[in-house]
């Protein structure tokens, strides 16, 4: 079986309101995110994409172990689409800093200074796993691929009158510096694996190049076409701004001008 997700668009006052191509904002909302609720076979999974027009709050989400009982703690990853010239994230800190130094940085607002933060162009991609204290700046199209999971611990909001979560996120924080080693730019005329984890698996791909990745796709799957059309057995068309999945890769052909992500379980 394959078919087309339904989106589901997400009002966040860090939204915006004029979303970009194929991206269509309702009149008067201001839309955050459009994600796509998986098929069954996929529900530990989600797929989305964010719109910032402002920054997000610094957070961090816990892992499975440490996540609220009946939940689970949420690893993620970030591709970007778009980035306007200043934009940037922030991921891990400069230098290790202890419990204690992150609370008072969190209550004071110095936690911004403390942060390492990215200058990002499209093609930046970045892998999050549980426990890394980030933030998402403005100007930024991206789209995340996570656990199944809204587990968001805020440590610090700018000051804006949100709720904030700094016991439960000291709790889980990796205080520590972002490995290098999970971020990586993305050629538009690459195909790879860019996540074998212990909860997903990610690739790129380009072209109707899918045959380099297939082996590793050979079971139910989410493809979210970021250039190009990509068509199903079922003769459904998956178009970008979309997200379908199928049971096997085989299911999906990629047009030779196309661009996808595709998503699936771990092992």
């Amino acid at each position: 079986m394959n078919a087309l997700l339904e989106p589901k668009l997400v009002e966040k006052p860090w939204g915006c309101d004029q979303l970009p191509d194929p991206f269509a904002a309702p009149a008067g909302k201001r839309i955050g995110e459009i994600w796509f609720e998986p098929p069954p076979a996929l529900d530990a999974l989600l797929a989305k994409y964010l719109f910032t027009s402002e920054a997000l709050s610094v957070q961090v989400h816990p892992d499975d172990a440490r996540a609220p009982a009946g939940t689970r703690g949420k690893e993620e990853c970030w591709l970007i689409l778009h980035a306007d010239p200043d934009a940037r994230l922030a991921i891990g800190f400069d230098e290790a800093i202890t419990a204690d130094a992150l609370r008072v940085a969190a209550q004071d607002g110095s936690i911004e200074q403390l942060l390492t933060w990215h200058r990002v162009k499209a093609g930046d991609f970045f892998y999050l796993p549980a426990g890394t204290v980030h933030a998402i700046g403005a100007g930024l199209t991206i789209a995340e691929l996570q656990q199944n999971s809204d587990v968001t611990y805020r440590l610090y909001d700018y000051g804006r009158p949100r709720e904030l979560h700094l016991e439960e996120g000291l709790r889980v924080a990796d205080r520590g510096r972002y490995d290098g080693g999970n971020h990586r730019h993305v050629a538009a005329d690459e195909t790879a694996i860019l996540v074998d984890g212990p909860h997903f698996r990610l690739a790129h791909v380009a072209g109707a190049a899918a045959d380099q990745v297939s082996a590793a796709f050979n079971k139910p799957l989410m493809i979210l076409p970021l250039d190009g059309i990509v068509h199903l057995e079922s003769g459904a068309r998956v178009e970008p701004g979309g997200c379908g999945w199928a049971e096997d890769i085989g299911e999906a052909r990629f047009e030779e001008n196309s661009r996808s992500l595709i998503l699936t379980t771990a092992g």
